[in-house]
């Protein structure tokens, strides 16, 4: 299969990495620089490889923010019969411009990152797949993240967000207020050291996709939990009181088995 991948960014040089010994692979990138360690595949700058290339499958890898950019200034030289994709993990807007773009497309989510997972040992980690996508595109990524030991969720983009709201929101708050409240310690212990090496990874990531994340409208109710939490706890500090800590803990170790 031809694969057309946008963006030389860490997720792209991942999916790049991926295909290029099974499929005949290009890399599309506007700053030449970023393609200088790719290998073992094409590399173009111009719209004009791209319609020589006629991918079959196009997969958008480029930071968040310019998701739906990348898609509008490529969608003009790809052939009719191109499956279009994106790995985002903010969909905002993806739907609307799929149904309206007139090419078949497939929406997925690896819930990975090169910040944080080994990207040589997966098998721990998750994929979504948006559940209204092109059958030919959801068999082609069902297979693709089977062969990496993903597991694998099929979610409408409705759902996805859901998801998202929950799984990234509540994680993401907890470090910035980690991060907020901090300070250096000359002699940290080593949960305190766990934490901060999180709060680098977490805030080395795109600002706008921290943003859009905690933008997303069902956010605020995940916060407002995190909110009513440490009330509840802060409650049971300064009461001093030994037994509604017992309790407390017993709770919420129920909720990490």
């Amino acid at each position: 299969m031809r694969i057309l991948i946008l963006g030389a960014g860490k997720m792209g040089s991942f999916f790049t990495d991926l295909l290029s010994f099974e499929h005949e692979t290009a890399v599309f990138d506007i700053n030449p620089h970023q393609l200088r360690f790719v290998y073992n595949t094409y590399r173009f700058t111009k719209l004009e490889e791209i319609k020589e290339f006629e991918p079959e499958l196009v997969i958008n890898a480029v930071t968040v923010k310019y998701t739906l950019e990348a898609f509008h200034s490529i969608l003009p030289a790809l052939p009719q019969n191109c499956i279009i994709s994106d790995i985002a993990s903010v969909k905002t807007g993806l739907k609307k411009f799929y149904e309206e773009s007139g090419f078949r497309y497939v929406s997925t989510h690896p819930m990975f990152g090169p910040t944080f997972a080994s990207l040589n040992n997966l098998g721990n980690e998750s994929a979504i797949i948006i559940s209204e996508s092109d059958h030919l595109g959801k068999v082609f990524f069902k297979d693709l993240y089977s062969r990496l030991n993903l597991n694998i969720f099929d979610y409408t983009f409705d759902e996805h967000d859901k998801t998202v709201a929950y799984s990234l929101s509540i994680p993401f708050v907890s470090t910035f207020v980690f991060a907020a409240v901090m300070k250096h310690q000359e002699a940290p212990g080593t949960t305190f050291k766990k934490h901060m090496a999180i709060a680098k990874g977490l805030l080395n990531e795109d600002d706008y996709l921290l943003q859009e994340i905690l933008f997303n409208p069902r956010t605020p109710a995940q916060v407002e939990n995190i909110r009513l939490e440490l009330k509840k706890l802060l409650e049971i500090i300064n009461n001093k009181d030994a037994e509604g800590m017992k309790k407390y803990l017993t709770r919420i170790r129920e909720n990490i088995k």
